[in-house]
């Protein structure tokens, strides 16, 4: 023996030996906030953190053929119906005569599992495609994914396109929206363009969804869309912002949850 005492094991970790705890990094920080803030507003509201009144609907979603290349996707590849479930909504749930961002989810019921897109209202041009645009009438614009998908290995732009309506314009509560449908069904064509390209660039259609009637569900029970829970194969979100947007959805549902008296692991 030497003489000199081991190092005591907070030595050791201050000196990055066995052991050390290392600090949270920023980014880890921020996502953790993030998921606090929306599990604590989902619980206050009892419905989801954003978009909490909205309208539970039955649809059906058609993949269509444009007659050009394939898109590298199985479930675009194969045209097919599918049945599907769509909420229709406000952001901030302000009154119907105020402009909102209007959010259109859909889950489509595929066989080997369900896939759910989340679009707001947004422009048309390459900016404002990316950016929330407030609106009052559901049908006088498109519906954004905001944030790049990954399709067939490329990275694209999700839009829903209003077709034509003799019920427009609508309002985006669910009191206009019931009205609405009770004339007859919504239709959208679902489109994809080229992340960062010229807005003159045509959007490329891949489906039609159509919204036919309303579910008898709940704002407390409307379902649980997440696109990155609910994907694709060739058919999934960009990594832009990901693990902020993971832990935002990962908190609303958490704090739904909570509201309704399930246990909930924080780890999932």
């Amino acid at each position: 023996m030497n003489g000199v005492a081991p190092p005591r094991a907070a030595d050791a970790r201050a000196t990055g030996g066995e052991g050390e705890r290392k600090p949270l990094g920023l980014r880890t920080l921020a996502t953790a906030a993030v998921e606090t803030g929306f599990r604590s507003l989902a619980r206050l509201r009892g419905a989801p953190a954003f978009h909490p009144q909205g309208l539970t609907c039955a649809a059906d979603l058609e993949v269509v053929d444009d007659g050009r290349r394939s898109w590298g996707v199985p479930w675009l590849d194969a045209p097919g119906r599918y049945a599907a479930t769509v909420r229709l909504s406000r952001a901030a749930g302000l009154p119907r005569r105020l402009p909102d961002a209007l959010g259109l989810a859909v889950r489509v019921d595929r066989p080997d599992g369900p896939l759910d897109l989340l679009l707001t209202s947004s422009g048309r041009g390459l900016v404002t495609r990316h950016l929330p645009l407030p609106r009052t009438d559901a049908l006088s614009g498109p519906c954004s994914s905001l944030l790049p998908y990954r399709v067939g290995g490329r990275l694209r732009v999700l839009a829903a396109l209003p077709r034509p309506s003799r019920q427009a314009p609508v309002h985006g509560d669910p009191a206009s929206l019931r009205e609405a449908l009770a004339a007859g069904p919504l239709a959208f064509d679902l489109c994809a363009a080229a992340f960062g390209r010229s807005w003159r660039a045509p959007w490329r259609p891949f489906a039609v969804l159509t919204v036919r009637a309303p579910l008898p569900v709940g704002q407390e029970d409307s379902p649980g869309f997440d696109p990155y829970a609910h994907d694709a194969p060739g058919f999934t979100p960009g990594g832009v912002l990901a693990a902020t947007r993971r832990a935002a959805y990962r908190g609303s549902r958490a704090g739904r949850r909570e509201d309704d008296g399930t246990v909930v692991n924080r780890q999932e």
